[in-house]
């Protein structure tokens, strides 16, 4: 097996964090001013983490590439996280934005196009009742009031190390001593213990015996875990999720914000699933914030049957922005026009292609690695095998050796997902860039082997 010399490593790692300065000297300027004024010198305290020593300042985007206030030019394998997988400013969307900004952006009324927009979601994903959010986060905290509302049951459960945006439900994993919060869980409003079960993914004895009480809402799943890197469920995983929540009458959440990866329909299309509800985000507008979550004839019923028309609007769902004209407008020509099955099969293609290169280079050098796919979204891991649950990807992660990977990329013009080495394709994305990344890629492990 080959074992990386860490003294090494720790040089390349100020090797590149050298060179990253001398190429950006734009971006430390406008650093040190916003530290005058934003917290940390960034809009949002999380981007004080991506693998340079400061973020990184952009200039403009377009498609598949974007360019920093240095000039410097990037191929854009993070894709905003996801937000931004339909490429960056989709020409049909921008059209659409600029039309609606003329006749109004918001009004607290629905417009025509709301109703296009709820038969195409019908269409792709097989439920009929839908409701508009401008994140998931907020999208899967409405899902759970409402679960929570129709069950009159106090717990939701979820999946160790999951993902589902700033939920505090969500902020629970399972340490030496039990359930608790996670590390990094910010000013809780209640220990999560209080609110949530948290299971291991895969693990069908936990999952029934945590369901058996009856005590459950609802569980919320992503159908692949994705944010602690790809984790595929084991074969007839959904099928015993979805009869041990039917049994117990638990509702079934899936989030499908970063699994819409899978297909124009996401997982639940691609592999037919049944979920009572449905939430999605980030790439629905075009980046434009616009969110949804779905839910049966069912649910439907039998949450209007315990609302009470005049609490509806402090009843902790809903939004003055939410469902506004212009982020309607941006998904009804987002989902016209670019969420296509054209342009998912080209991503897709994309994506077997980027595997493929990375593969090649870990079976050349007999490393330890691996990569797994998800559609059109793609991560090499630092381990043999691949994670079956959280805890396994968890205790996988090397964070000099991601930093390392990350830096050498972005100082030779490739921004991968921060975090973890997730690469996304879009639909402007080309066989150019994916080559261009395998050719950094092997000369990433050249030099970190070269001692």
């Amino acid at each position: 097996m080959i074992e990386i010399d860490r003294k090494h490593l720790e040089n390349l790692l100020q090797e590149e964090e050298l060179l990253f300065h001398k190429k950006h000297p734009e971006s430390f300027r406008l650093y040190q001013r916003a530290r005058q004024s934003l917290q940390g010198g960034v809009p949002m305290l999380w981007m004080i983490r991506w693998a340079g020593t400061f973020p990184i300042f952009v200039k403009e985007g377009k498609g598949a590439h974007f360019v920093d206030v240095d000039g410097n030019d990037y191929i854009d394998f993070c894709l905003g996280d996801t937000g931004a997988m339909t490429g960056h400013s989709p020409d049909k969307t921008i059209e659409a934005v600029i039309t609606q900004v003329k006749k109004g952006i918001t009004f607290m009324l629905p417009t025509e196009d709301v109703i296009w927009v709820g038969e195409e979601l019908q269409r792709r994903f097989g439920l009929p009742f839908w409701q508009f959010t401008l994140t998931a986060t907020d999208a899967n905290r409405f899902a759970i009031r409402m679960a929570r509302e129709i069950t009159h049951r106090k717990y939701i459960l979820v999946f160790n190390y999951c993902y589902h945006g700033s939920v505090d439900e969500t902020f629970i994993t399972i340490n030496s001593a039990g359930p608790g919060p996670r590390q990094g869980n910010l000013g809780p409003p209640v220990n999560p213990i209080e609110t949530t079960k948290v299971i291991e993914f895969n693990d069908v004895n936990a999952l029934e015996a945590t369901l058996a009480p009856g005590d459950v809402a609802c569980v919320l799943a992503e159908p692949v875990m994705t944010n602690i890197g790809i984790i595929h469920p084991e074969p007839g995983y959904h099928e015993k999720l979805r009869s041990l929540t039917e049994k117990t009458g638990t509702l079934l959440i899936i989030d499908e914000t970063h699994t819409i990866c899978t297909g124009p329909g996401g997982y639940t299309r691609e592999f037919h699933l049944k979920p009572d509800m449905l939430t999605l985000g980030k790439p629905l507008a075009g980046g434009i914030p616009a969110a949804i979550y779905g839910f049966t004839k069912d649910v439907a019923e039998r949450f209007q049957s315990s609302l009470n028309i005049e609490d509806s609007d402090v009843g902790g769902i809903g939004g003055t922005l939410a469902g506004n004209a212009l982020s309607i407008a941006a998904m009804k020509a987002t989902l016209q026009n670019v969420l296509t099955d054209s342009a998912y099969k080209n991503a897709i293609d994309l994506s077997i292609r980027f595997s493929q290169g990375v593969e090649a280079v870990i079976n050349d050098y007999h490393l330890p690695w691996i990569i797994k796919r998800l559609g059109c979204r793609a991560e090499y891991w630092f381990r043999e095998t691949p994670p079956k649950n959280g805890s396994e990807a968890f205790n996988a992660i090397d964070t000099e050796l991601d930093r390392y990977m990350h830096l050498y990329s972005l100082n030779r013009g490739i921004l991968m997902t921060p975090f973890h080495n997730m690469a996304l394709m879009s639909p402007d994305s080309t066989q150019e860039d994916v080559d261009f990344h395998s050719a950094v890629f092997r000369s990433a492990v050249k030099n970190l082997l070269a001692v």
